[in-house]
């Protein structure tokens, strides 16, 4: 069992970092989402705020989660100032003890990595059963570490994406995988650098 403080761990991510005036939206997120009519979405580890603003400048309605207290100060700031703050609204969760209420059109959950215990595949399964029918659930996890990621571990594995839609162990008459596949993309860091990084896609649709 990890004995990392969550709340410490990723203030301090956080912290290190200046704030960002426009965080940018995730590429699989936006090639994911253009053309579907908004609705309510959840992020799941909001981080910075991009994915949860760009959402809400298309007219979704979001629900921004994310552990870290300084995260959530500065994604609400941000909100605001942005022209969306009626249609953001953030909550400090913990997910490995709680999942935010609520049915859902889109839930996202990019990155949701950390060091500290997160029983993933519940949290993910939690997701899945908060979609409405025809709602999304987009999984985009690491599959390779850019030279500013916080875990630079190289002993990391990186489960592709239909393993870990054999750990959420969906019923295939009620979800559908509709992706399932590991692009390569250049990432931008902290600072301007810049890396070639792999993801791991998975989308899953509530059918029924």
């Amino acid at each position: 069992m990890s004995t990392t403080d969550p709340v410490a761990f990723w203030d301090g991510v956080y912290a290190a970092r200046p704030a960002a005036a426009n965080p940018r939206p995730n590429v699989r997120l936006t090639e994911t989402v253009a053309g579907l009519p908004p609705g309510d979405a959840l992020d799941l580890g909001c981080g910075e705020g991009g994915d949860a603003l760009w959402l809400a400048g298309q007219g979704w309605q979001v629900t921004a989660a994310e552990i870290s207290p300084v995260a959530v100060e500065r994604l609400a700031a941000l909100a605001r100032s942005h022209g969306v703050g009626d249609r953001v609204t953030t909550v400090r969760t913990d997910l490995h003890t709680s999942f935010p209420p609520g049915g859902f059109d889109l839930i996202c959950a990019h990155y949701l990595h950390t060091p500290c215990d997160l029983d993933r595949a519940t949290v993910l399964r939690s997701a899945a059963h908060a979609l409405r029918p025809g709602g999304r659930l987009l999984v985009v996890d690491h599959g390779s570490a850019a030279p500013w990621s916080w875990n630079q571990d190289p002993d990391t594995r990186y489960p592709g994406p239909r393993e870990v839609a054999a750990d959420i162990d969906l019923a295939p008459e009620t979800w559908t995988v509709e992706r399932a596949d590991t692009p390569r993309r250049i990432a931008t860091g902290p600072g301007g650098h810049t890396a070639e990084v792999t993801d791991h896609v998975l989308l899953i649709r509530r059918t029924a």
